[in-house]
């Protein structure tokens, strides 16, 4: 997409409020309580690696490591100090998800529609002339205002790059056994009430082809968002499980649990 039809793509959704701009999954940010133990099981179930270890996330008391999955990626966060935001989710909640970043090429649409909301942004930024050629902007926005999970919009450039997974990621991508992450599903007393609150934030309709009407869904360009009521055990909203593509068709199906959150292989 060149830059004048981005620019009136964008300028369109943001004056209908019903265009569809472009959205995909990129990465999904989990908060724990102890790094290195993560690190080590999701190399031995999943067999990632780490590519990077972010400095800047010290300045909100918080250490970090980042695993690619073809162009996907997981980021597992701990705090080092009391009293820190992810500290206070893990007091909440215990290990589990922390956020979901969806990669857009049309930010300044998503930016419009979710001020017209009335949804607070918490972060916004970008980076220019990188040294690495990975440029990026992006918007945080306020997990009160949206429910179950925090979300990010997210405009890397080049599409293809990402500077949150440092300069060198694409020679740590290890695809023996997931090959990207297609999906997260998440858990709310009102799972219908949360999927309409999504699918106003994302810009999305919800799935009315669902088989299974206990269960919501929003389709992405890449991947999907679902819903679905507390199981037992369970308290309050978030992430219950991710969707990823095992690299051999034999192991699909397979469930299993890491830092707090269900993974299932497809």
């Amino acid at each position: 997409m060149d830059g004048s039809t981005k620019g009136r793509a964008g300028r369109a959704a943001s004056a209908s409020g019903s265009a569809t701009v472009s959205l995909a999954l990129l990465q999904i940010t989990l908060v724990v309580r102890d790094l290195a133990r993560a690190e080590a099981e999701f190399a031995d179930r999943l067999g990632l690696r780490v590519a990077f270890r972010d400095p800047s996330v010290a300045t909100w008391g918080l250490e970090n490591i980042v695993l690619p999955m073809g162009d996907t990626f997981f980021e597992i966060l701990a705090p080092t100090r009391p009293d820190t935001p992810g500290g206070r989710h893990l007091d909440r909640q215990g290990d589990g998800g922390y956020m979901v970043i969806l990669a857009t090429r049309e930010l300044a649409a998503h930016r419009a529609r979710v001020q017209s909301l009335g949804i607070r942004i918490v972060l916004d930024q970008e980076t220019r002339g990188h040294a690495d050629g990975q440029d990026w902007a992006g918007i945080h926005l306020h997990p009160a205002d949206t429910g179950g999970l925090m979300i990010s919009f997210d405009e890397p450039d080049p599409p293809d790059s990402w500077v949150g997974a440092g300069p060198h990621w694409r020679d740590f991508v290890a695809n023996d056994v997931v090959e990207g992450l297609v999906g997260i599903t998440l858990r709310s007393d009102d799972p219908a009430r949360l999927a309409r609150r999504w699918s106003e934030v994302l810009g999305r309709p919800l799935d009315a082809r669902v088989a299974d009407a206990a269960v919501a869904r929003i389709a992405l360009d890449r991947g999907e968002i679902a819903f679905r009521g507390l199981e037992a055990g369970e308290a309050g909203e978030g992430l219950a499980a991710i969707r990823l593509v095992a690299s051999d068709p034999r192991r699909r199906g397979e469930r299993f649990a890491l830092a707090g959150v269900g993974i299932e292989l497809a």
